[in-house]
């Protein structure tokens, strides 16, 4: 049996129904309702009939029907790798500062995200189909080879990226610098025996903060230790695997006075497998990370970081995005400098402390302070 109660879904106002409603056509309801150029034309009177016939009928404009007209869909695409089952909280600082810039210059913003920078480029050039205007990257690790597979049609923008990449500007903060100066603040503090957990090697960011660690210790005329340059990835699950293997393998021996992370998901890691074994941060090691994450500052205790201001680096990204999409528009020329560098900071907190002498750690045992 038919339901007769059941309504009809309602068909969304046209442009013809607006202009047949106005007694004009569909043309004339366009050129006032999408403030074509030759709606300066039409009468005063004509106009108030269309708008209100507008209002009557309830009439939406067509947002692709006037991205088609304007040649701007007034929307930037975002892309990250995002996977592994735990927070990126990296890119969401980042994403948060993107956002805040499209909001205020009334944009949206689409999320695209990838398993693989080098095996999922070719998606890139699908999501630059005319629904977004422009593209920011997060932390892309493409190669040259893969950056040539990114369209010319569509303006880019990177934060972080892993080389350079041709048509596109680069926003990155002073890594290196930042790590020298963590490093040398833990000197300064009595450290001697200081590792780092680095990042994924071969990446252009773990190695300025490896360059920044070496350069310290060098200039305090502290030998650089191998056994103290411990490879993980930026990812706190494989941190803590690190470092517990490392612990495993040097049982009995010196533990670190201190431990540079490469980032604050990297100390988190570290605070684990060190609470694991019952070490306690700081009173037997000392701890720091990088970014300066909302997780730096809800561990316990709460990280020693170098911050970079990663919000601003967003908000930064998406303007010159915009700038980059109306120059594509116009023809215009603008002169960005590429990089784009911003400063770092450190963030003292309570994860860091003056050396108190050397410890060693004891399977099952306390460590043990000579």
């Amino acid at each position: 049996m038919t339901n007769s109660n059941r309504s009809k879904p309602v068909r969304a106002a046209t442009l013809a129904d607006v202009g047949r409603a106005a007694g004009v056509s569909a043309m004339a309801a366009s050129a006032v309702l999408n403030g074509a150029r030759t709606s300066s034309r039409i009468a005063a009177e004509t106009r108030a009939r269309i708008l209100e016939a507008a209002a009557r009928l309830r009439y939406r404009p067509n947002a692709t029907a006037r991205a088609l007209v304007n040649r701007r869909m007034n929307t930037i695409g975002v892309t990250a790798v995002i996977g592994g089952g735990e927070l990126n909280a990296y890119a969401m600082e980042i994403f948060t500062g993107i956002l805040s810039a499209a909001a205020h210059a009334n944009q949206n913003t689409t999320m695209f995200t990838l398993h693989d920078w080098g095996r999922d480029t070719a998606r890139l050039q699908g999501w630059c189909d005319g629904r977004i205007d422009g593209m920011i990257l997060i932390a892309p690790t493409l190669d040259l080879e893969a950056a040539k597979l990114l369209p010319t049609h569509t303006p880019f923008v990177a934060l972080h990226a892993n080389t350079v990449l041709p048509n596109v500007i680069n926003i990155e903060s002073d890594e290196e610098r930042g790590a020298y100066e963590m490093v040398r603040h833990l000197i300064s503090l009595g450290h001697r025996r200081i590792m780092h957990v680095s990042g994924n090697r071969g990446f252009i960011g773990a190695e300025r903060r490896i360059n920044g660690y070496k350069r310290a210790l060098a200039n305090a005329e502290i030998p650089f230790s191998e056994s103290l340059l411990v490879p993980a990835t930026y990812v706190g699950d494989t941190a803590r695997a690190a470092m517990s293997a490392w612990l495993k393998r040097n049982a009995g021996q010196p533990l670190p006075d201190a431990v540079f992370c490469a980032n604050d998901g990297i100390a988190i890691g570290c605070l684990e497998a060190f609470a694991e074994l019952g070490l306690r941060v700081p009173d037997d090691i000392s701890v720091a990370g990088f970014d300066d994450t909302l997780a730096a500052r809800t561990t316990v205790p709460q990280l020693t970081t170098v911050r970079q201001p990663l919000q601003a680096m967003g908000t930064r990204a998406a303007e010159v995005l915009l700038s980059l999409i109306a120059r594509h528009a116009d023809g215009g020329v603008l002169d960005f400098p590429n990089p784009i560098v911003f400063p770092v900071e450190m963030v003292m907190r309570s994860s860091v402390a003056a050396a108190r002498g050397s410890a060693r750690i004891v399977p099952g045992n306390p460590p043990v302070r000579s």
